[in-house]
């Protein structure tokens, strides 16, 4: 069966220059991993971490949220919440900074969930709607949604779901091949986005499990889909995203990043997180991030039990001299 063909002169098409998108993560795609994605890829579409409604709404300091170099465009920024009037306005608020204004429907974390918020709006089509439609009147950028097959195994409305989502305005979908019932567990279905992708005519990007070059390639292969955005793939290789574009552009195939590589990517990442954070906070808002630098090295857990422990620089700057002189893959 043929894929339905995309609507003519979509503007999102101007945006998604690549086919190829850096999928938003919690308390990970922030602005140093965007700026470190970016620095590979001039051209995909990044999308920042969630930001919360309510949290735009309490106008407490949003530095972070906000802190934007002009090469991080094109960008998303994604935000979440169940309050049509609320999504509205955080839609105002960020549309002078972003490119696109994407809306979660995906999350499937137990505190969001539990707040009405992310996936738990699978449940509710017609209050998905209503958000969708405030947030087009929020904002002159186009308006897109991430979110999963459906809450549980038995209630995969992904299909209707995207339907009702396009009609609400949105122009452009990422759908996250899991329920949210799986949470991350098992493997994404991608074969199931073929599905969504015949009865929309709205860009779609599948999600989940893209991890290398060749699960892209399968992921296209069985989804159908417009483009694929990544996620936890990119964690430990931020060379990811562009590698993939570059395979998908020239058929040719650049290696993944040698130990060195990986080890001087570490240490650029922990010391642009210091610049941003602290040299203590941002140690340890780092530690999440070192099994994947270290991921596939020989003596890794030993690695990995030192990194984590560590609150010095310096004698961090020491170890990932240590470990890239007797690590191996």
């Amino acid at each position: 069966m043929q894929t339905k063909p995309l609507k003519k002169n979509n503007r999102i098409l101007e945006i998604l220059k690549s086919p190829v998108s850096l999928a938003p993560m919690a308390g990970v795609t922030d602005y140093v991993l965007r700026n470190l994605v970016r620095r590979y890829s001039k051209t995909c579409l990044i999308t920042t971490e969630m930001i919360s409604s309510e949290f735009l709404a309490q106008n407490r300091d949003q530095t972070e949220i906000l802190k934007l170099d002009k090469s991080h465009h094109p960008i998303a920024y994604q935000i979440c919440g169940h309050k049509p009037y609320m999504m509205h306005d955080a839609a105002k608020k960020l549309s002078e900074y972003a490119d696109v204004i994407d809306i979660n429907m995906g999350c499937p974390v137990r505190k969001v969930v539990c707040g009405h918020d992310g996936s738990a709006l699978m449940r509710e089509p017609e209050l998905a709607a209503e958000i969708v439609q405030a947030v087009k009147e929020g904002t002159d950028k186009p308006v897109s949604v991430k979110f999963r097959l459906g809450f549980t195994a038995s209630e995969m409305n992904y299909v209707e779901f995207g339907q009702k989502m396009q009609q609400a305005g949105a122009e452009f979908i990422t759908i996250h091949a899991r329920t949210r019932s799986q949470m991350y567990s098992g493997h994404a279905d991608w074969s199931k986005i073929k599905d969504l992708k015949n009865n929309v005519d709205i860009p779609v990007f599948a999600n989940g499990d893209v991890v290398s070059i060749e699960s892209a390639k399968l992921c296209l292969a069985q989804s159908s889909a417009d483009g694929i955005a990544i996620g936890r793939g990119v964690l430990g290789d931020p060379t990811l995203i562009s590698r993939v574009e570059h395979y998908m552009t020239t058929g040719e195939i650049i290696e993944e990043p040698t130990v060195e590589d990986k080890i001087r990517l570490m240490k650029e990442h922990l010391e642009e997180e210091i610049s941003l954070r602290g040299e203590k906070v941002g140690i340890k808002f780092f530690r999440k991030f070192y099994p994947y630098y270290i991921s596939g090295f020989k003596n890794a857990s030993k690695y990995r039990g030192v990194l984590i422990t560590e609150e010095n620089y310096e004698k961090l700057s020491q170890y990932f001299d240590y470990i890239r002189n007797n690590a191996s893959i």
